[in-house]
């Protein structure tokens, strides 16, 4: 398959996972390769939105030396290497910076990798029987343990990849990452289809058998007058980043942090409460932050700097009740840990995505 091929099938790829049912926001990536060639989605935009010209070209030699290097143990200081090294792979004539996942994408030896965050596959991977549950339903399936995002997954899935290969004699095509996702790889885009639907029938037999449905129960929405005077409080009381604010009616917000993605665009934790302004800020002085998700008696409310923020933070925050709500079938919700949390929270690489998505 020439460079155009490619091109255009990473990209239809990208459309048919890139809606809401697989990915939110800028979540998920994609990527093609060839011998000497990975094209890789840019950091912070949407797998809808990709188009054959959007695609990052990397030299895939120069990103191999990622894994020769000396690394450093400290965090910021190894992400700082990472990037450049990553940087210094992109080739010339390109401004776009490709996914911090560029070079997971190249170990796997498959043409094509689509990584996405159905909430169906994160009921199973944010899940406290995960591993066990994938061993069972999946038996071909690679799981990874939670690890930071960046180099140190690239660095553990590296190994694990070769360990199974050594074992089975091929690569594994399917990876479930706990509490982050899927990687599938193949060939050719059907291949990369009949997996994704295996995935997805076996899951939703599987909620169906623990009468567990895979459609979050929202409660009517408040009159529009009454979310509107809602509304007007928020800014009032949350005035320094109340800018954009959606409103949906009432479900089980999930309290905790379940993944990266929920992480980057709703925030770790929710305000839970009626809002006044010393509730706020009180919020605000234990997590560092002012809330993004705030969960009312009338409803849920996202709120950001800009409307499309306030969007995407309510959308994050429905997913993630989602993910918590399908957890049930597998011994309830995992949240991440402290350590984890903060390394996301701190994470430059994520920071720029947030604002790219912005």
């Amino acid at each position: 398959m020439n460079k155009s091929n490619l091109l255009q099938t990473i990209t239809e790829l990208s459309h048919e996972f890139g809606t809401s049912d697989y990915v939110k926001g800028g979540g998920g990536n994609t990527s093609c390769k060839s011998a000497d060639t990975l094209w890789v989605k840019p950091s912070g935009t949407t797998l809808g939105g990709l188009q054959p010209e959007t695609f990052v070209a990397m030299d895939r030699a120069a990103l191999g030396k990622l894994f020769q290097l000396a690394i450093p143990a400290e965090a910021s200081a190894r992400e700082a290497l990472v990037k450049d090294v990553m940087a210094a792979a992109v080739k010339p004539g390109q401004t776009a910076r490709p996914s911090v996942e560029a070079p997971l994408h190249d170990v796997l030896h498959g043409t094509f990798v689509v990584h996405t965050h159905p909430a169906l596959v994160n009921g199973l991977t944010c899940s406290k029987q995960g591993a066990q549950v994938c061993a069972q339903l999946f038996p071909d399936a690679l799981w990874i343990p939670y690890i930071d995002p960046g180099y140190t997954l690239c660095m553990d899935v590296r190994r694990r990849v070769q360990d199974y290969t050594t074992k089975h004699g091929h690569q594994p095509a399917l990876l479930l990452l706990e509490n982050h996702g899927i990687f599938v790889t193949g060939n050719t885009p059907d291949e990369i289809r009949a997996i994704y639907r295996r995935v997805m029938d076996v899951l939703r037999s599987k909620y169906a058998a623990a009468g567990i449905t895979t459609v979050l129960p929202v409660a009517l929405a408040a009159l529009p007058d009454v979310a509107e005077k809602v509304k007007a409080q928020l800014r009032d009381t949350c005035s320094s980043h109340a800018t954009g604010i959606a409103y949906s009616g009432k479900f089980a917000v999930a309290p905790g942090p379940i993944s990266p993605d929920h992480i980057v665009y709703s925030k770790s934790f929710p305000f839970m409460g009626e809002v006044t302004r010393p509730a706020i800020e009180a919020f605000r002085q234990k997590h560092g932050y002012a809330p993004m998700v705030i969960s009312t008696s009338l409803g849920v409310f996202g709120v950001g700097l800009n409307q499309k923020k306030a969007e995407l933070a309510l959308e994050l925050a429905q997913d993630g009740a989602l993910v918590q709500q399908l957890a049930g079938a597998f011994g309830g919700i995992q949240y991440l840990t402290d350590r984890a949390r903060e390394f996301i929270e701190n994470w430059e690489v994520e920071s720029y995505r947030a604002k790219q998505m912005a």
